[in-house]
């Protein structure tokens, strides 16, 4: 690949790379797409900039060899010959990366400080230092620009509208939900809830609560929770994983797992026949 194809393949690459960087700091997804016109211009500044560093550059260079003899001629074309980089060489990138003077040349770098015998050298620094330190330039200039001229979000701003889009989609959901009043409970004599508890449950708690396979629940002490919401939640989605009972929600409305949920809480403090012995922790409702 000639010198000319190597520039316009390097001149490909960071423009992609400008591009990327650009969608980063104003992503379209964000509503920023309508920005289009002022990141056409953010990266014509950037292309404006490269050229006329270049050119600067070039002349300058022009400038000294003009105003040169020549043997400095020479030194400054062999100099240059010696920076180029060969990229089907990795041990010239890795060189091109360090800019390390050879041992053979570092009689040339040697400063006039002797301690111990330790010598000082004037190296440059490591190019791909320098790279890293012109990026974040780069990034800072743009992190500027995003928060402060066109008031970015913050990551606040972005966890409060992340918030904000959360309760949209739940309020959404139990729209299209069945609504359940896990609070109220039925003051009534609750039939249905007795009759749900008859035939479904009582195989495994007895007829009244006392507790056989299941625990008893007539007493102050649950395994999973008390009260009527965490009643509710394990009849909805079954007990304990590999010993419990099984998720009811697939077969019950939310009405009737609320019915059944308040007939079990009815249960507490009513005297079984034969009660089992308390399993779980102790678990009092809290008074409002």
């Amino acid at each position: 690949m000639n010198q000319k194809n190597k520039q316009i393949v390097g001149f490909v690459i960071l423009s992609v790379v400008v591009g990327l960087i650009i969608e980063w700091m104003l992503p379209s997804g964000n509503g920023y797409s309508a920005l289009l016109p002022l990141k056409i211009t953010l990266y014509l500044i950037f292309v404006g900039a490269l050229f006329s560093a270049r050119y600067v550059v070039n002349k300058m260079n022009n400038l000294y060899l003009s105003l040169s003899t020549e043997e400095e001629k020479e030194a400054f074309l062999e100099k240059q010959e010696a920076k180029k980089i060969d990229w089907s060489d990795w041990k010239s990138i890795v060189k091109s990366l360090s800019d390390a003077k050879p041992i053979e040349e570092e009689e040339e770098i040697i400063l006039n400080h002797d301690y111990d015998g330790i010598r000082e050298l004037d190296n440059n620094l490591p190019p791909w230092w320098l790279y890293g330190f012109y990026m974040t330039i780069v990034f800072a200039f743009g992190y500027i620009v995003y928060y402060h001229v066109l008031d970015g979000d913050t990551q606040k701003d972005e966890y409060l509208a992340e918030v904000a889009q959360a309760k949209k989609e739940i309020a959404a959901y139990e729209a299209t939900q069945e609504k359940v009043d896990l609070t109220a409970l039925d003051t009534g004599s609750n039939e249905e809830g007795k009759k749900l508890f008859k035939r479904n449950c009582a195989v495994c708690h007895a007829v009244d609560g006392g507790g056989k396979i299941g625990p008893n629940l007539t007493d102050d002490y649950w395994i999973l929770g008390g009260g009527i919401e965490n009643v509710y939640n394990t009849i909805a989605e079954g007990g304990r994983p590999g010993k419990g009972m099984i998720a009811w929600k697939n077969s019950f409305s939310p009405q009737k797992l609320q019915q059944l949920a308040a007939y079990v809480v009815s249960l507490q403090g009513t005297t079984p026949e034969a009660p089992k012995e308390p399993q779980g922790e102790i678990y009092k409702v809290e008074k409002k």
